[in-house]
């Protein structure tokens, strides 16, 4: 049965984030539509379901490492914070923004706190997240047997 490791992180990201989008559950801040993600940003996302696929990133990043805190979740989001003529640098992202998406999806159970610091990915979340990834197996693999049956047609002809 293929798990989240077995799926393109692009392809899981987009299928978990319109999944917590249809389902309702997660709970969205109202300022997700004028708030930066980060210091270094000029302006807010296009996006307006930035906060789905952000909080699909993140439950893909907690899924495939045992104990994830704020701070890396951080450094992860963040991005180059451009300085004028001088060099630029790394600069992490909003840890507001990340706490909120953290704390959205332990209400949902797809995360929970952990012992020794950090968030780690729940029993039901890691349910949910391997049922996500093997629809999405499968859909490939129904995109392939079409495109292949697709081929075989114009072969024919």
């Amino acid at each position: 049965m293929p798990n989240v490791r077995d799926v393109s992180a692009e392809a899981f990201i987009a299928a978990y984030a319109s999944h917590l989008k249809r389902s309702g559950k997660l709970e969205v801040p109202t300022w997700v539509d004028i708030v930066k993600t980060g210091s270094f940003k000029e302006l807010a996302p296009y996006d307006p379901d930035w906060y789905y696929v952000r909080a699909a990133a993140v439950a893909r990043h907690i899924y495939l490492r045992k104990d994830v805190g704020i701070g890396a979740l951080t450094k992860l989001h963040g991005g180059s914070k451009r300085r004028g003529n001088r060099p630029s640098h790394h600069a992490d992202c909003s840890a507001s923004v990340q706490r909120k998406i953290c704390q959205s999806l332990e209400k949902i159970g797809v995360l929970e706190k952990s012992d020794n610091g950090g968030r780690r990915i729940s029993q039901d979340g890691q349910r949910d997240l391997d049922r996500i990834a093997t629809a999405v197996v499968e859909a490939a693999q129904e995109e392939e047997e079409e495109e292949e049956e697709a081929e075989e047609a114009e072969e024919e002809e």
